[in-house]
């Protein structure tokens, strides 16, 4: 019998160490339809660590939430890829799980990863200062203009962030320059173009008296490795001399770049107060009676809160009123059928918006299941990004933080939002005009005046309001 080509052999073995290789490549999900890139907060699991079906593996910040990836497959963390603290395109490998000691295959990540956003401009680092040389002053380096927000009908596509300019600067200044604790942009120029040369850093260390600030050695290392001048600090140490402490002051005084969350609702406020013309309208409630019907229904093992009879009356209200369950872009109106009611939860790393849908038909215990639910996922970092879309009106309560009025701004989208404060008792005239104290409670709409006129809106906070001072009303809803 002829014997085995060795090339048919090879094949062989190939296949056989291919069919062993079990290791798995865990990438980062992706988490919405609009998210293309995603931070890693933190990992779960080290490398060498055993790793569960189910195991939460890493967190990843969305600019809506902080969600935990968990994992799909059993085996040992083989190799973690991406660190935290970075963000990465949806769909990077971040991991891989297999057995321990197999072979990790090869790993390709996307990339046509979106630019990353423009970090603040860093002080230009300078070397040893000489201890004859004149000295100078310095201020935090420039910070990117932010990128002009989009409008919310007909969007246009936003200007890039400006980015700061590097002075012009010769060969010998800039050389001169780094043995002291400046910033050339501070630098006056009197070269061709206001270029700066060496004559310029040492008139413009004697003008601002560089020799007669004094700096510990630590302190002066610290601030050389943050991009601080010395001129920035201040002195708290004897005999004017500047300390390790008036370092790490003035660096927790330096910009910071914000998470991508508070990125996202710095930007969606920022385009929503310069797009969408708000109108507030104010009503005080009477919240005595259901405060007490409340209680009781507690006593029986009926638990709802405040905010599940607050959110019922205004979304049976919508419905009454659907111009401020709508939406305009200033030319169009759209009208919504469904009433999906934003609820405002505060979380460590900012806000988020869980979404309960057709609130208007759900009974009152059901939807106060679903919204505490919503709420738990949220405060426990697994609310998702459906659980957070299809919104059509919020509201937003800070009842339980002793605020006696505020307003809210609209959620972009959406027409209108309500704040609710906290109820508090107060000396009010009865119909009898007699000084009582009841529980009072102030609502504030805040509406897009292109779509809810000043009219509807005091109609529509009137409504809300009738229906909680009606304990009638929720009588029937609970019966």
């Amino acid at each position: 019998m002829p014997s085995e080509p060795e090339s048919d052999r090879r094949d062989k073995r190939q296949q056989g160490r291919q069919v062993k290789t079990m290791a798995k490549l865990i990438p980062v999900p992706k988490l919405g339809q609009s998210e293309e890139t995603v931070s890693i907060v933190q990992w779960h699991k080290a490398e060498g660590d055993e790793v569960k079906k189910g195991d939460v593996l890493f967190e990843v910040e969305t600019d809506k939430s902080v969600l935990e990836v968990e994992s799909q497959f059993e085996g040992t963390l083989l190799k973690l890829v991406l660190p935290a603290g970075k963000e990465v395109p949806v769909m990077s490998i971040a991991a891989v799980i297999g057995d321990p000691g197999e072979e990790i295959p090869p790993i390709e990540q996307p990339t046509a990863a979106p630019a990353p956003a423009p970090a603040p401009a860093a002080a230009p680092a300078p070397a040893a200062p000489k201890p004859s040389a004149p000295a100078a002053a310095d201020k935090v380096a420039d910070a990117p203009v932010a990128a002009a927000p989009q409008p919310v009908a007909a969007p246009v596509a936003a200007p890039a962030p400006a980015v700061p300019q590097r002075k012009a600067v010769s060969p010998r200044a800039r050389k001169f320059a780094g043995d002291f604790l400046i910033d050339l942009n501070d630098v006056p120029g009197s070269g061709p173009g206001g270029r700066v040369v060496e004559r310029d850093i040492s008139a413009y260390l004697d003008a601002n008296g560089y020799h007669d600030r004094k700096i510990t050695p630590a302190a002066e290392n610290l601030a050389r490795e943050l991009g601080l001048s010395l001129l920035s600090l201040t002195p708290t140490g004897a005999t004017g001399r500047v300390t390790i402490s008036d370092v790490r002051t003035a660096e927790a005084e330096m910009p910071k770049p914000m998470s991508k969350m508070r990125q996202t609702i710095a930007r969606r406020l920022q385009q929503s107060k310069q797009t969408i013309p708000h109108f507030y309208a104010t009503v005080s409630v009477d919240m005595t009676d259901l405060i007490e019907f409340r209680k009781g229904l507690k006593d029986k093992g009926y638990t709802v809160s405040i905010n599940d009879f607050v959110a019922k009356a205004v979304a049976l209200s919508l419905v009454e009123y659907p111009e401020v369950n709508s939406t305009t872009d200033g030319l169009t109106a759209s009208w919504n059928s469904h009433v999906n009611l934003g609820i405002a939860v505060s979380i460590e790393s900012g806000l988020v918006v869980p979404v309960v849908p057709d609130a208007d038909e759900m009974p009152l215990d059901e939807f106060h299941a679903v919204a505490r639910e919503l709420a738990d996922k949220a405060r426990s970092g697994k609310i998702t990004p459906e659980d957070m879309s299809g919104g059509t009106f919020t509201i937003s309560n800070m009842g339980m933080l002793g605020v006696e009025s505020f307003g809210a701004i609209i959620n972009p989208g959406e027409s209108a939002i309500l704040a609710v404060a906290s109820a508090m008792p107060m000396a009010v005239v009865n119909e009898d005009r007699e000084v009582v104290a009841r529980d009072m409670m102030k609502i504030t709409l805040s509406a897009d005046h292109r779509l809810v006129d000043g009219a509807m809106s005091a109609a529509f906070v009137n409504a809300v309001k009738a229906k909680l001072e009606c304990v009638e009303l929720w009588e029937e809803e609970i019966a």
